[in-house]
């Protein structure tokens, strides 16, 4: 099961952990690497290990979407251990995976990286409740005992408290397991809509599945960063992977996924077939990747509105700081222009 993402560091924060990386870094990979067929070599840096979370990505390098599109791509899986951001900002990676409140850090801190597409336009991030227990709506947690993690805890546990008046009374640690959950049917916990909602059910509880997103949690996920040196000097280069990827995506969710599962278990091979047939289901289901903005445009859309609106949202709630000009994190000038 996917960790959530941490909250963002402050740039402080970031290069203090780096050390020297920052200084001493490489140039970007796209500069110095060439393949021996013409493809330009690039690394994607994952934020967790193998999963179906990635699909589109493993599909674009399965089925050969990525060299049609003149790309050798290297994805890196991530894991507990592995902070995207340091790799990122040191130079390990061409591409990383993050989400709208990184997006926002970039802005605040002026870190060099920027968002140039959004693969997943609703945030997986769910609580679970028990069945019959008169907590079917999201608002009806107010005042019950939740299981939080210490990252939500500074991102959307803030604005389940702004948008609908939980109290902090009401946490519970989470430790990335379902048993306290199981064992009572008065807590509620979070989760991963492509996750734990599966484990729920295998251990025999048919779980209320709260999305946080459907309730006005406007997150964007799988957010592709790059670097400004990488848009500014290689914007074709950009241009080729968002839409590689975001045709990796539409193949993933609507046409054979063997090939992309294949990759995946043999990275991961804690995913089993049944997992996987599940995230992807319920991505569709619940129109994680596709929605009526990608659908005006292409996969992997993103919208000023969209990014404004959210960090509105979060300074409300105490998450994120006023008067950022968020638009020095992000770009459109990837989305819906295929290459």
């Amino acid at each position: 099961m996917k960790a959530m993402n941490a909250p963002h560091s402050t740039r402080r924060h970031v290069l203090a952990s780096l050390g020297g990386a920052v200084a001493v870094a490489a140039a970007p990979a796209f500069l110095r690497t060439v393949n021996a067929q013409g493809l330009v070599r690039l690394s994607y840096q994952c934020g967790w290990l193998a999963q179906a979370e990635q699909g589109g990505l493993y599909q674009a390098l399965a089925t050969g979407i990525y060299r049609e599109h003149g790309l050798d791509v290297e994805i890196r899986p991530g894991g507990p251990q592995v902070n995207v951001m340091q790799l990122f900002l040191a130079g390990q990676s061409d591409f990383a995976e993050a989400d709208s409140f990184r997006g926002f850090a970039f802005a605040q801190e002026k870190l060099p990286a920027v968002a140039v597409a959004a693969f997943f336009q609703k945030d997986p991030r769910v609580l679970l409740s028990h069945p019959g227990v008169g907590n079917d709506a999201l608002e009806a947690l107010k005042g019950k005992p939740l299981l939080v993690a210490t990252a939500g805890r500074q991102t959307y546990w803030l604005w389940l408290k702004s948008r609908f008046g939980f109290t902090d009374d009401q946490l519970r640690p989470y430790t990335f397991s379902l048993a306290p959950f199981l064992v009572d049917k008065q807590v509620s916990t979070q989760g991963f809509l492509t996750s734990e909602p599966f484990a729920a059910r295998k251990a025999g509880v048919e779980p209320v599945v709260h999305v946080l997103a459907d309730n006005g949690f406007d997150n964007y996920q799988n957010v592709v960063v790059t670097s400004p040196k990488m848009v500014r000097e290689k914007p074709e280069i950009v241009q080729k992977f968002v839409t590689a990827t975001a045709k990796g995506w539409a193949s993933y969710l609507h046409a054979d996924p063997a090939p992309a599962n294949a990759m995946i278990r043999a990275a991961n091979p804690a995913m089993g077939e049944d997992l996987i047939a599940y995230a992807i289901g319920a991505m569709n289901k619940y129109s994680v990747v596709e929605t009526a903005d990608t659908r005006a445009t292409m996969i992997g859309a993103m919208t000023h509105q969209r990014w404004q609106g959210f960090y509105d949202t979060m300074v409300v709630a105490g998450a994120q700081p006023p008067h950022t000009d968020i638009r020095n994190g992000y770009t459109l000038q990837f989305v819906g222009k295929p290459a």
